[in-house]
């Protein structure tokens, strides 16, 4: 398996590609980020913003999709500290969120003293979503990103809000599906291709025991909706130098908290603090389909923004991207009453044979430093295994 050369990224990396030269597209774009005029793209986004802004205050300026987390607080910063706009709070609420997670969401509104609305899916729905996309897609936290790229829009709809403003664009900044000269917004398309893997709610039904009336929620608006309040969903990571790390340290002073307790699979305490599963037992899944995960998103970020060297990245990748996060796995296991082995047996299901191989009875892939390793036993039945042959060049 191929690895960028600069950053920690394995080429499988999703909607990533790799040059002649070995350097990953996310590194390519992000070199793009020393030759933007950043002054000019604010004044940009600032006239984009004000010119939806409801100056007679009869509605909210527009939506702002939160987690919670640190860009959030940033972006809510942004527009209603800096800029004075009026926003409404959108958050589409896990049953997942961790105790830090908690504390966060609830000052965010209270910080910057703006409306926020908060949607939940009933619990036994949420459970039955968890083991149809564990199941599915082998991610549980399919519903999440549903919630995330649906209810603020619906919400807007609703309210007639025609400007919907996300913070970072993560298939721009990480991967290079995009350049920055696109200036590239929210499309439908991309909703379900990209960020919904594609799948939509209607997948679902009959799954678990899911209905249509369990997932109304998850129903993105029509075209006739959309286009009669004139919807429209930008990225301030568009216009705005971003930098994770510095909206953490920034936003401490408004309340944000860093995660207390160190998490078993990536060495950062301020990312991916809201839900227990994204540091957790959703991202270790992500390492037995792709061979990488979360500390590998993180050092190539650090690598990029010059925070650490590539040789200090491939050693918490080393450190961290096979950890098998114990209190997530048992959270989920018990929401769910999924058995253990019965987990691992189908998340063996998902891995991808141009990462790995079966060797001896046991799952075995290249590895960021050099030596291919092991990692553990093959649940598989062995009819299955046939795909898993080491690929010899």
């Amino acid at each position: 398996m191929q690895y960028c050369k600069r950053c920690t990224y394995p080429i499988i990396a999703v909607n990533l590609s790799m040059g002649e030269d070995g350097v990953c597209s996310g590194c390519i774009v992000n070199e793009e980020k020393k030759r933007i005029d950043w002054a000019a793209r604010e004044e940009e986004l600032h006239e984009l913003l004000f010119s939806y802004q409801k100056k007679d205050g009869s509605n909210y300026d527009c939506v702002v999709p939160v987690s919670g987390g640190k860009d959030s607080h940033f972006q809510v910063w942004y527009i209603k500290e800096k800029l004075k706009l009026n926003p409404l709070l959108v958050t589409y609420y896990t049953h997942n969120y961790t105790e830090t997670g908690e504390k966060n969401l609830r000052n965010i509104s209270r910080a910057f003293g703006v409306d926020h609305y908060v949607f939940t899916p009933s619990l036994e729905t949420y459970k039955r979503m968890n083991r149809a996309s564990f199941k599915m897609l082998g991610d549980m936290s399919w519903h999440f990103h549903c919630g995330m790229w649906t209810v603020p829009f619906r919400v807007a709809v609703q309210f007639n809000i025609p400007l919907v403003v996300y913070g970072e664009h993560g298939f721009l900044d990480l991967a290079g599906q995009y350049s920055f000269a696109d200036r590239p917004e929210f499309t439908v398309r991309d909703r379900k291709e990209s960020s919904l893997r594609g799948y939509d709610w209607n997948d679902f039904v009959g799954k678990e025991g899911l209905t249509e009336k369990d997932l109304l929620w998850a129903k993105f608006p029509t075209d006739e909706e959309v286009a009669r309040v004139g919807v429209r969903g930008i990225f301030l990571g568009v216009y705005l130098y971003w930098d994770g790390n510095a909206n953490a340290e920034n936003m401490k002073k408004y309340g944000f908290q860093a995660s207390e307790e160190a998490f078993e699979r990536t060495y950062r305490r301020t990312s991916n603090v809201d839900d227990i599963h994204e540091n957790g037992i959703k991202d270790w899944l992500k390492f037995v389909k792709f061979g990488y995960g979360r500390c590998t998103d993180h050092t190539s970020k650090d690598i990029r923004l010059g925070l650490m060297p590539r040789e200090q990245g491939i050693a918490l990748v080393r450190q961290y991207d096979h950890a098998i996060p114990q209190k997530s796995l048992k959270y989920f296991l018990s929401m769910t009453g999924m058995q253990e082995e019965e987990f691992f047996r189908i998340a063996d299901t998902f891995r991808d044979p141009r990462v790995w191989w079966i060797q001896n009875g046991e799952w075995w892939k290249d590895n960021l430093w050099g030596e291919p390793s092991s990692y553990g036993e093959v649940l598989l039945p062995k009819d299955a295994w046939a795909k898993y042959q080491k690929k010899t060049s």
